[in-house]
């Protein structure tokens, strides 16, 4: 797919064959990447103002945030030296497991939960904690599909979010998102007890928004929206659930997401690129 009118394509770092009329098709090429390096998540900057690079290092898809004078590239692959972006003007920040010269690391690693979807039904409850599997059966919140649900969870969530002082994109994200949307609610439509929000991105899909009220809590909606939300995915071809992050200051939370079955996956340090 090309890249709109106000997506910059860094043509200086291709290799000759692709500096052709064509552009490259940038959905096949982040397919299978996490969603700061999918076509869609630069569509989506760009829809909400900002300036998005992309160019290919050695045959591969590289996205990237610029501000002034900041290149932002978040997720690049792992194996993928990116000294050639710092060669450009600005200073370049990645947040990446790539290693090597030219990699200063300043912020210690983040870590992710990501979730597999592509196993067996039987597979996939079997790698549930114990607890959270329990949990799960027990519930009884009542979870469907809802679209029109959208603006009502993604306001519920923004709300919670400001209550503790956790900051988050913003609503306007999902509304003007490029790719898939999935929302499901929990309670009848006039008395939402639940509701969450996931975005599609080729064969992944992000954990974007999620409440839940005291009832909704009380009938376990958390976990059986999740659990609804991995059967549809994996119906739609999606094969990984990224749940977000976690840390040891959230317990709960990381309880949560690592008892579904995901894994912790580190997304390496905050590094400044060096041109070398």
């Amino acid at each position: 797919m090309p890249p709109s009118s106000h997506v910059r394509v860094y043509a200086f770092l291709m290799p000759a064959m692709n500096r052709l009329s064509h552009s490259p098709d940038w959905q096949a090429l982040t397919d299978a990447a996490p969603l700061p390096q999918h076509w869609a998540y630069g569509q989506t900057m760009e829809r909400l103002g900002a300036r998005v690079g992309r160019c290919l290092l050695q045959g591969r898809a590289v996205q990237f945030v610029e501000r002034r004078g900041l290149r932002l590239v978040h997720r690049a692959p792992a194996d993928l030296g990116l000294a050639p972006l710092a060669r450009h003007g600005g200073i370049t920040l990645a947040i990446t497991q790539a290693r090597g010269p030219g990699m200063v690391p300043l912020i210690t690693p983040r870590f992710h939960a990501e979730w597999l979807l592509d196993a067996p039904l039987p597979a996939l409850r079997a790698a549930m904690r114990p607890t959270w599997r329990r949990a799960l059966d027990q519930a009884g919140a009542r979870v469907v599909e809802d679209p029109g649900a959208l603006s009502a969870v993604l306001a519920a969530a923004s709300g919670v979010m400001k209550g503790r002082g956790v900051k988050a994109l913003p609503p306007a994200f999902a509304n003007a998102w490029a790719g898939g949307v999935l929302v499901l609610r929990a309670g009848p439509s006039a008395r939402m007890t639940g509701g969450a929000v996931f975005l599609i991105h080729g064969q992944g899909a992000t954990y974007h928004a999620a409440w839940a009220s005291d009832r909704g809590r009380a009938e376990g909606a958390p976990r059986a929206l999740l659990w609804q939300a991995a059967l549809i995915l994996r119906a739609r071809g999606v094969t990984r659930l990224d749940l977000g992050a976690f840390d040891a200051a959230s317990p709960g939370l990381a309880g949560f997401k690592l008892g579904s079955g995901a894994m912790p996956v580190s997304l390496g340090p905050t590094a400044l690129v060096l041109p070398f």
